[in-house]
């Protein structure tokens, strides 16, 4: 096991590596860069998003593809650049962007002046609530249902959840935030839950069992819309292990020695059937912080990583873009590993380098 982990982590490397530099090639033909952005404020447009952007390369040299910039003095022009750093040619900006990465200096945001490292630290609190307790939920309900539908396979309760699974996997989670939004949150029907935000503006004043009762009332859409949209997939995940497990031979053994259905169950068929659901459990994790809650930030209104990095794109904010896409993916890596580990603690049997040999 050591030389695989110690090959995973050599393969870390190369393949953050890789990421990068596919990334940064695709950022530099995006239009509206951080200098296009600059010269639309100073124009009066607020944003480059309302101004005509017609260039989409960043390289040294290169001018402003803002449609304003032709009326813009040259020199505000090549101070910006200079500023954000665009004076200088492409590969020369990744290689000293790698270097930075390298010691962890992740640089300064354009538009808020701020360390990214700090932002990350500052929002990452949301982001890891809304991860954690997602999971929570959403393996509490996938478990159970998934054993329930593999024991009960082919019956009338393993046919209606199914429909309610095939429902809830159909139907994106962002989604199923604006339905809830509408009905409960003051669109049309219900104003019970708040809108945005974790705390209420009087956070501070109230007792811990307020303070408690507050955060899970924030809580309670946002997360009801990321479990909706998550557990569908590790409910059949669980049905289909423990379908595969009870069909095996030891089991048919097991019952034929008058073993009771429960001990069969829990005693004999559980330990195998969930060791790709537990062994997931890093990857899910990965999933549902960077990407599955991204949307649901937005929607809400909550200052996590998924709602920062949107920020970063629309204002092509490249330092924080970076920065952030450099940290998820070496953590994604990371819990891959940690994950395949995982495999090997729970089932022994399993020997990564017998495999490769």
């Amino acid at each position: 096991m050591g030389r695989y982990v110690l090959r995973r982590l050599l393969l870390i490397l190369p393949t953050l590596f890789g990421v990068m530099v596919i990334n940064f090639i695709i950022v530099q033909f995006a239009p509206g860069g951080p200098v296009e952005q600059a010269l639309a404020e100073a124009a009066g447009f607020g944003s480059s998003s309302t101004a005509s952007v017609s260039s989409a390369s960043m390289g040294p040299g290169a001018e402003s593809g803002y449609s304003g910039s032709s009326g813009m003095n040259p020199e505000l022009v090549e101070r910006l650049e200079k500023q954000f750093g665009f004076d200088k040619p492409a590969h020369e900006r990744f290689f000293m962007m790698m270097w930075d990465y390298a010691r962890l200096d992740f640089g300064t945001s354009y538009f808020q002046n701020r360390p990214v490292i700090d932002l990350v630290v500052e929002r990452l609190p949301v982001s890891i609530s809304l991860g954690l307790w997602s999971l929570l939920l959403i393996y509490s309900i996938s478990i159970p249902l998934g054993i329930a539908k593999a024991v009960r396979d082919g019956q009338r309760f393993d046919i209606w959840t199914s429909g309610v699974v095939f429902t809830a996997y159909a139907i994106p989670g962002f989604l199923f935030a604006i339905l809830l939004i509408v009905v409960f949150a003051g669109g049309s029907y219900f104003d019970w839950f708040p809108l945005r935000g974790l705390t209420s503006d009087n956070f501070d004043e109230l007792s811990v069992i307020g303070k408690i009762r507050d955060y899970f009332w924030h809580l309670a859409l946002p997360l009801t819309a990321l479990t909706i949209g998550g557990f569908a997939t590790l409910t059949m995940l669980t049905k289909n292990s423990f379908l595969e497990e009870l069909n095996k031979q030891f089991v048919l053994t097991a019952r034929a020695k008058g073993v009771t259905e429960r001990r069969v169950l829990y005693g004999h068929v559980f330990r195998n059937a969930m060791l790709i659901v537990i062994a997931g459990f890093p990857a899910a994790f990965v999933g549902i912080l960077f990407t599955g809650a991204l949307l649901i930030e937005v929607i809400f209104q909550l200052d996590g990583i998924g709602l920062l990095g949107y920020e970063a794109v629309v204002k092509r904010d490249y330092p924080i873009l970076f920065g952030t896409l450099f940290s998820f993916t070496l953590i994604g890596l990371v819990m891959q590993l940690i994950g395949d580990m995982v495999y090997v603690f729970v089932d022994p049997r399993i020997d990564f380098e017998t495999r490769e040999t």
